[in-house]
């Protein structure tokens, strides 16, 4: 999430001070990613460093104002036209939960995957109750504001992103039971004294069936989308 573009975007619309836009971040996004004021004054300061904003005075109340610059709309026009860079991947803490998850001494994987599953499907359905009443708000006349119309976006990508990781979760839990009935591999030699040994050893948390060793492949465990957690209503999810 670049909340540094992301708030050169409220001042686009004109000078704000810091917890004005706050508020205005939130509440375009539905408070699903909140911020404090602190985070936003450290990023406005290393905006104003790398001249993409300047202050701008004080208002009735004496806040400090911030304006963005010339720099800044050119900075921020390149983020809109440029697309979000996948080609390395913030780091998803369910794909690497469920990494360390396999092999780990005293872990059943799959319970791991179904815990996680039924957080992932009442996540789904409360960003879909969300949905139902943020479009009721919209087509029934209620509600026309820019904000309702982006906090409807960021609902929908939520409930995307949680059904391909339920889909995904599905996806780990067949392999593994695939993995335990087929494979098996003769495991590295556990480290001796003398250097030696020859014991084979299952892999905890696969099944009885499941080694790991050099040179077999094991089609491990694919990494898919992000990790995905319920909304909290009137902090991560509002109702109209």
């Amino acid at each position: 999430m670049s909340i540094r573009h992301g708030l050169l975007a409220l001042l686009e619309q004109g000078p704000r001070y810091g917890s004005q836009l706050r508020t205005e971040f939130e509440s375009r996004t539905g408070s699903t990613w909140p911020l404090n004021v602190g985070q936003v004054y450290t990023t406005l300061g290393r905006l104003e460093r790398d001249g993409l904003v300047t202050q701008n005075g004080e208002d009735g109340a004496g806040h400090a104002l911030y304006a963005i610059t010339h720099a800044g709309r050119t900075e921020l026009r390149s983020w809109f036209e440029q697309p979000v860079d996948r080609t390395s991947p913030a780091r998803d803490e369910l794909a690497i939960k469920l990494a360390m998850a396999v092999g780990a001494p005293g872990v059943d994987i799959r319970e791991v995957i179904q815990s996680q599953r039924r957080h992932t499907v009442k996540a789904m359905q409360d960003y879909t109750r969300l949905k139902a009443q943020a479009l009721a708000a919209l087509e029934g006349g209620g509600s026309h504001e820019r904000d309702d119309v982006a906090w409807l976006l960021v609902l929908e990508q939520l409930i995307f992103q949680t059904e391909a990781e339920a889909r995904w979760l599905d996806h780990c839990e067949a392999r593994l039971i695939r993995l335990s009935a087929t494979v098996t591999v003769t495991p590295d030699p556990p480290a001796t004294a003398s250097g030696s040994g020859s014991a084979s050893v299952p892999e905890p948390g696969l099944g009885a069936g499941v080694r790991r060793g050099r040179g077999a492949g094991t089609g491990g465990v694919g990494a898919g989308a992000g990790s995905g957690g319920a909304p909290r209503d009137g902090a991560a999810g509002r109702t109209r």
